[in-house]
């Protein structure tokens, strides 16, 4: 591992395709390597598209720091790892009902999702709404059990938008629909393609100054007329997209942007550890970035033109081998 300097003062890391390994859970080799990063004086923080009460399914019981962050909902939502609420974004009740028919040809696909944890860290029954069950079962079956006990079933799903607002809505499908999924949205000029594409020079100065914006949302984007966000997932070995459709301005970058402006540390002391789309906000803020080496092909097209590291997979723990050269840096240094 090349390129990652003494300098980084904060890890943030993905989860599934990054920490998490293809069973599911933490290697003890990548758990051993945030902890030796804390121990450093390093904050780590994970950074994932899951809610934050799916994600503790994974890191509940690892040991980790009750004030340690957890950025959830691909930008959303920030928690500390106690569940203590640090950092939120709704999308606004009306965005949300014409979005619904906006994609109304794809609403078989949807899933709204609500801010509902509890003090506890646990969701609620209806923190997840859809409309239609079989087509969701059909393309993320284990997610729709896993998730059963959070899930409502509204018809038609308009009816889940009269109280709160949501925090997300998510497309899911084969890589070809979400594709046609992304093509409609993007028809309305409120819809903005953060997490599809690489970022332009241009995109990616905007994307640093929502580290200071109010709500995430520059006085540029509003007056824009932005109201949402999409956010691409995608694995191709199993034909699956997962299209996250978030409030304007939200973004796994922006999120960890406010969060390090808090804690006083810079974009450039950051290093970023992520394998799919929906992070390539945060790889292109931070001051090092690497790419797992289990990547779509062509995001690691996109990291050979950005310089990116391209590390090791999540099958042979390429978060902790990322880290532990931090960590030998942080060694040399401090000899």
């Amino acid at each position: 591992m090349h390129g990652i300097e003494a300098k980084m003062r904060l890890i943030a890391v993905d989860m599934d395709g990054t920490l998490v390994g293809p069973d599911g859970r933490v290697s003890e080799r990548n758990l051993a390597a945030m902890k030796a990063a804390e121990r450093s004086g390093v904050q780590v923080v994970v950074a994932t598209g899951r809610r934050h009460c799916y994600a503790m399914r994974v890191l509940r019981g690892l040991g980790l720091r009750e004030e340690d962050a957890l950025i959830s909902s691909n930008g959303t939502v920030t928690r500390t790892i106690g569940a203590k609420l640090l950092d939120r974004t709704l999308l606004p009740l009306e965005t949300a009902r014409w979005l619904c028919r906006h994609v109304d040809e794809f609403r078989n696909a949807l899933v709204i999702t609500f801010d509902k944890v509890g003090p506890d860290g646990e969701d609620a029954r209806g923190a997840l709404v859809v409309e239609d069950l079989a087509e969701l079962n059909a393309s993320i079956g284990k997610w729709m059990v896993a998730n059963e006990p959070y899930i409502e079933r509204v018809v038609p799903i308009e009816e889940a938008l009269e109280g709160e607002a949501p925090i997300q809505m998510m497309l899911c499908g084969t890589v070809e629909r979400m594709r046609r999924a992304e093509a409609r949205l993007l028809e309305h000029p409120g819809v903005s393609a953060v997490g599809v594409t690489p970022l332009r020079k241009d995109e990616l100065r905007r994307l640093e100054n929502l580290g200071q914006a109010e709500g995430g949302i520059t006085p540029q984007e509003r007056a824009s007329g932005a109201e949402a966000a999409l956010h691409r997932t995608e694995y191709p070995e199993r034909d699956l997209s997962i299209v996250d459709i978030l409030p304007a301005g939200c973004s796994k970058g922006s999120a960890l942007l406010r969060l390090a402006e808090g804690r006083g540390i810079m974009a450039e002391e950051i290093l970023a550890i992520g394998d799919n789309w929906n992070d390539v906000s945060m790889l292109e803020v931070a001051g090092r970035a690497v790419l797992m080496g289990n990547a779509p092909d062509d995001l690691k097209a996109v990291a050979a033109e950005r310089g990116w590291v391209i590390g090791l997979r999540h099958d042979e723990d390429g978060v902790a081998e990322a880290i532990e050269a931090l960590i030998g840096s942080l060694g040399r240094v401090h000899s």
